[in-house]
């Protein structure tokens, strides 16, 4: 029953909240988190204030790394040996830390991330720096605790005589918690800090006049400056980091690009080696080698260019794909008043003032206890010497040291501590430089006493200690600034040059949606009409281009595709080709390319002319279509529909200094002839205007754009297979939104309509029946003919009913122009 009452049930909930919160607090405090006044952490502090113990100091020769280990391990540090040697090598690599605290020799790693040498083989010792850190520290300036077996007493902070946490930053997680805190330049902090000593209300922009922004160890250039203020302000914020480079030219007109600082926290080989990755998998033009040529006077990595390559191009694709440029993510968190925070600027700088306001106000109370007691001995001794005889009578009439002392105190009203002295005093001491050595001790003990006291009583003059102590570190420790800032982050483009070989290849695209290109040697090894393509399908486009020219692909639907060539598989003349619902996620079914324009750089002097079924029209600027973000999955718009049942039925590019007239013809026979310069130019999302009034149940066939004076034929084709020829300019020219004219002469019984209408220039068509007989007819055969005519027959209606095709023989001569 007893055992039963030790018992305790609980949930688990209970527990693992419980435990893992201790567990928690543990971390944050005692192992992840630095501590804002002295920037470190628990194991760093113990590391320098065991070396220190043990005098392995910046002036005493270098010690095996395993034994200040083994004495950290034994008397502060109840944790693996590797975790409190990782820590101290850090400590004393110069990559990593601003100002090192430990001096190592041996190999204590490299930026390359490889691993240092094991603790047996390294030696260390406190670096110069380190002391400041630890000054005074004998000197009751810091709380002392209990160490883990309550056998030692450590420091809960070093009395640090410079801002620690902002010159070597800090990097750690913990449960809950992540801290990023950048290095800075020791001269700059330290007059930050005497700055805000001075101006307690100081504003942050004045601060920066001081501290414009972090210095890394490795050098490089910071861009954004308010980005650095916005992480100044909050302690979170993000800036851009990259190398720091230079082109070199070589024999023979080549150029190399020569890296000499790299990124903070960057692993140099594994950069090189991504480089070259890059080079080796030709995901970019022009790089011919890369090389690693940093020794002993520094970092040198180099980057060998083919001839003629763009040096600006190669160099911006590799800070936005490799880590020549990252962003580094400033995230201050620091334990203040034993519990973490976010710090920013000002709080890191006021609690580091505030803490050695405490150390030095402990340190002179410490000093003054130290000489008021001095100056009490040198009183009795001065006085002793003034009754010299009188004393040694006293001394010599006593029994022993005890009564020696007991007799001065009684008969001389001496005090124990002075009797003390008096006893011990030797001989020598009684000759007569020795008095005038006393009075002088007295009066420097006097003064000192005085300026201690009015430091304590003070607050001007502990001030002016800080600022002075804070000057003599920056005067004997003062560095120039290694990293660069620069005002703007900035944007980095890459021109497609860079990353694409330039090559003349064949484009060809269907109506149904395929495309490919072939080089020109599987091109010229078939004929041009052995194309890989569906027998339903046909080509709407097939252009000799470049690999560096674009394309945009207008639908029926009204969507515009942006596609470069360098992006369309590269494939046999005899293959199908890719279609573009393979990576188009809004590709209908019924959906086909109406039109394909090819361009090297979009052209503002263009514009694109868009008409629909239903009688809209409109113009856009081609260069509302310069590529989007998401061109590989969506189409852009090109025309916005009223409603569901319209699509496109022609679009052109053309010149906006052209003089052009818009000529449309419709279904049921009737045409309209007007000013494109009536058509407004709108964006790519409108829908347009009205372009032709049309009748109940009418649409539009086609629309062309034609001369306004001159001669242009146009070809009507019929559903009873009639085609006639006519002149555009037989119409007049009338205003937008009209109803227009006949071009057919209405019959009572079975009249004609249009099914395909197109430019009358020396063309072939082909023209299918309802019974899919076909006949080929080239359209310039035809006279030109009036508007009231109905033309002359190519297909007997009677015999194979409708005409319900009109196709475009395709011109097999492939174009070379743009």
């Amino acid at each position: 029953m007893e055992q039963n009452k030790q018992i305790q049930e609980l949930t688990l909930e209970e527990v693992m909240g419980d435990r893992f919160g201790r567990y928690s607090k543990y971390i944050i405090q005692e192992r992840a988190l630095p501590d804002v006044r002295d920037g470190l952490k628990p194991v760093q502090r113990r590391i320098l204030f065991s070396m220190n113990n043990d005098g392995n100091t910046h002036d005493k020769s270098f010690r095996k790394s395993a034994k200040s280990v083994g004495n950290v391990m034994g008397n502060y540090h109840p944790h693996g040996d590797s975790s409190i040697y990782e820590a101290m090598v850090r400590m004393s690599q110069n990559w990593k830390l601003r100002e090192i605290l430990v001096e190592m020799h041996g190999n204590n790693g490299s930026m390359d991330g490889d691993p240092p040498a094991a603790m047996r083989y390294t030696e260390a010792r406190l670096s110069e720096l380190s002391d400041q850190m630890l000054a005074d520290i004998e000197k009751d300036t810091v709380d002392m605790v209990l160490n883990f077996d309550d056998t030692e007493k450590e420091p809960a902070v070093l009395p640090a005589k410079f801002p620690n946490l902002l010159v070597n930053g800090s990097t750690g997680i913990s449960a809950g918690y992540a801290t990023e805190v950048p290095t800075h330049n020791l001269a700059e902090v330290i007059d930050g800090t005497v700055y805000l000593i001075d101006h307690p209300n100081a504003s942050l922009d004045k601060l920066m006049e001081y501290i414009p922004g972090p210095d890394f160890p490795t050098g490089g250039i910071l861009q954004g400056k308010e980005e650095i203020k916005k992480a100044y302000e909050t302690g979170k914020g993000k800036v851009i980091l990259r190398a720091k480079t230079e082109t070199e030219t070589l024999r023979g007109g080549r150029q190399q690009i020569v890296i000499t600082e790299i990124p903070y926290e960057v692993n140099k080989a594994s950069l090189v080696k991504k480089i070259d990755e890059i080079r080796l998998a030709k995901k970019i033009e022009g790089i011919a080698e890369v090389r690693d040529e940093t020794d002993r006077t520094g970092l040198r990595m180099v980057i060998e260019l083919k001839k003629d390559a763009n040096v600006q191009g190669v160099l911006n694709y590799l800070l936005k794909n490799t880590d020549l440029q990252v962003n580094y993510s400033f995230n201050m968190v620091a334990i203040d008043h034993m519990r973490p925070q976010q710090v920013n600027l000002k709080h890191i700088l006021a609690s580091y003032i505030e803490h050695r306001r405490d150390v030095v106000l402990k340190r002179s109370q410490f000093e003054l206890n130290k000489a008021q007691k001095r100056q009490h001995i040198v009183d009795g001794l001065m006085k002793a010497l003034s009754i010299l005889d009188e004393v040694i009578a006293t001394i010599r009439s006593s029994k022993d040291k005890k009564d020696a002392k007991n007799n001065l105190v009684i008969k001389h009203q001496f005090t124990q501590a002075q009797a003390e002295a008096i006893v011990n005093l030797q001989l020598y001491r009684l000759t007569n430089t020795d008095i005038t050595e006393l009075e002088n001790e007295a009066e420097k003990l006097a003064s000192y006493i005085a300026e201690l006291q009015k430091i304590l009583s003070d607050d001007n003059e502990l001030m002016k200690v800080i600022k002075n102590e804070l000057r003599q570190v920056k005067k004997k420790f003062n560095k120039p600034r290694l990293t660069e800032i620069e005002e703007q982050i900035e944007e980095i483009k890459i021109e497609t040059e860079v990353l694409v070989p330039s090559e003349d290849v064949i484009a060809a695209i269907t109506k149904e949606g395929y495309v490919k290109r072939s080089s020109l040697r599987s091109f010229s090894a078939s004929k041009p009409e052995e194309i890989g393509m569906k027998e339903s399908d046909r080509l709407v486009f097939c252009q000799q281009l470049n690999t560096l020219d674009n394309l945009l692909l207008v639908t029926n639907k009204g969507n515009m595709i942006y596609r470069p060539v360098f992006e369309l598989p590269d494939l046999k003349w005899k293959d199908t080709g890719e279609h573009l619902s393979q990576n188009l996620l809004n590709f209908s079914a019924d959906e086909f390319i109406l039109k394909v324009y090819s361009y090297s750089e979009l052209n503002s002097a263009k514009n694109f002319v868009f008409i629909t079924k239903n009688g809209m029209i409109k113009q856009t600027r081609m260069e509302e279509f310069g590529p989007w973000r998401t061109y590989r999955s969506r189409a852009a718009t090109a025309m916005k529909f009223k409603n569901e049942t319209d699509e496109l039925v022609s679009a052109y590019l053309i010149d906006d200094q052209e003089e052009l007239d818009v000529f449309l013809a419709t279904y049921k026979g009737m045409a309209l002839r007007y000013s494109l310069a009536e058509v407004p130019v709108v964006g790519s999302k409108a829908s347009g205007v009205k372009a032709i009034n049309l009748k109940a149940e009418d649409t539009v066939t086609n629309g062309l754009l034609v001369y306004s004076n001159g001669d242009n034929p146009v070809v009507i084709v019929t559903q009873r297979g009639a085609i006639k020829r006519m002149l555009a300019q037989e119409l007049n020219q009338l205003t937008r939104a009209k109803r227009g004219v006949t071009v057919l002469r209405e019959l009572k019984k079975n009249p004609h309509r249009i099914v395909y209408m197109g430019d009358g220039q020396e063309k072939t068509l082909v023209l299918t029946n309802e019974k899919g007989e076909q006949v080929e007819v080239q359209s310039d055969h035809y006279p030109i003919s009036d508007r009231s005519s109905n033309g002359s027959f190519a297909l007997d209606e009677k015999q194979g009913g409708k005409v319900i095709d009109v196709k475009e023989q395709f011109n097999e001569q492939v174009d070379k122009e743009q």
